[in-house]
């Protein structure tokens, strides 16, 4: 029987501004090219593989399925390529019907657009981006190996995957409502206008909901997790507010209402190369599906370590759900596979 591999390789991850600002690593599309032929060695652990690759306007993955090792099909998934995060959730929306698993090369906003269409097909994601929240830098060798097993059942799924938490958000005017969706974090940012994409200074940070927490992690999954821990695969998030001009919350600026009450001072890495303090004035653990709300006179929406959505006048109402992609958790499959005697000969 044959096994189907969805491969997406962003060739825009990891080449924004932050290169040039602060310590963020660079991605180049040669290292990506790279990954992807480690990538397609390691699903020649099991037989009869056939990958399919999402196509790109940059010949990056024309140049990924000339360097196809002998043995493995390759072929591109039939799209209209437009050069944005709608190609990631259109190859993806194809996988979801076609694919026993998916091999993400991106950072966490390639990962957020392929969990948005990817249903419940497994999904490994290699860090090439930016932020790099969800997706973990790992050798393309071993990704490749893992994504091979558990798309041909060698490994049950059920046992070497995890539902990540998403972040949902309603903004309300009048009588529109406007959804949009996050992986791990979404935040209210005191800005005019979306402008450069990177979040790169924390003072515009108003507050925000994640769907993840931990010291060890950047942007505002990282400010959540200076106060608590919360694990991707645990229901429910952590909602925050930081406190305004002058750390007490009043006077606040046009971007959302204040806070009120002290603050705790909260050392994280807010972007690669920077470590920040901020002020929380208030921090909650999050139901799933609890919203947590900003009324925003004028702001901007970010989404996974990205400003995405202008807001003028409006509610801004967000909640952690429990509904993400199913992550493959690539050393907990490599080991089930030894202990089955998978990487023994004879």
């Amino acid at each position: 029987m044959t096994t189907t591999i969805g491969l997406v390789v962003n060739p825009a991850a990891g080449r924004d501004i932050r290169r040039l600002t602060g310590g963020a690593s660079v991605s180049n599309n040669y290292a990506k090219r790279r990954t992807a032929g480690c990538v397609l060695a390691g699903l020649t652990l099991v037989d009869d593989v056939e990958v399919l690759v999402m196509p790109d306007s940059t010949g990056l993955a024309d140049r990924i399925v000339d360097d196809a090792p002998d043995g493995v099909s390759v072929e591109f998934v039939e799209m209209t390529v437009t050069a944005s995060g709608r190609d990631s959730r259109a190859a993806a929306a194809h996988f979801a019907d076609h694919a026993d698993a998916v091999v993400v090369l991106g950072g966490d906003g390639t990962t957020r657009d392929v969990a948005q269409t990817i249903g419940d097909v497994p999904v490994v994601s290699i860090s090439t981006g930016t932020n790099n929240v969800v997706p973990t830098p790992i050798d393309g060798t071993v990704a490749g190996a893992a994504a091979a097993l558990v798309g041909s059942g060698a490994v049950s799924a059920a046992a070497a995957t995890t539902r990540h938490g998403t972040v949902e958000v309603d903004v309300v005017r009048s009588e529109e409502t406007t959804v949009i969706r996050g992986l791990a974090t979404v935040g209210v940012l005191d800005r005019p206008f979306v402008g450069t994409r990177a979040i790169l200074d924390p003072s515009d940070i108003v507050g925000g909901v994640v769907s993840r927490s931990s010291p060890a992690e950047i942007g505002l999954s990282g400010i959540a997790g200076g106060l608590v821990t919360h694990r991707p695969d645990e229901p429910g998030g952590v909602g925050f507010r930081l406190a305004r001009d002058g750390g007490d919350g009043t006077d606040a600026p046009d971007a959302a209402d204040a806070a009120t009450g002290p603050a705790t001072a909260v050392r994280a890495i807010t972007v690669p190369g920077r470590l920040s303090t901020v002020d929380v004035v208030e921090h909650r653990v999050l139901d799933d599906g609890e919203d947590y709300a900003f009324e925003v006179d004028r702001g901007v929406i970010s989404v996974d370590g990205e400003r995405e959505h202008e807001v003028r006048n409006g509610t801004v109402r967000l909640r952690p759900v429990s509904d993400g992609p199913r992550l493959v958790d690539v050393e907990a499959v490599l080991e089930r596979a030894a202990d089955d005697g998978r990487f023994r000969l004879g």
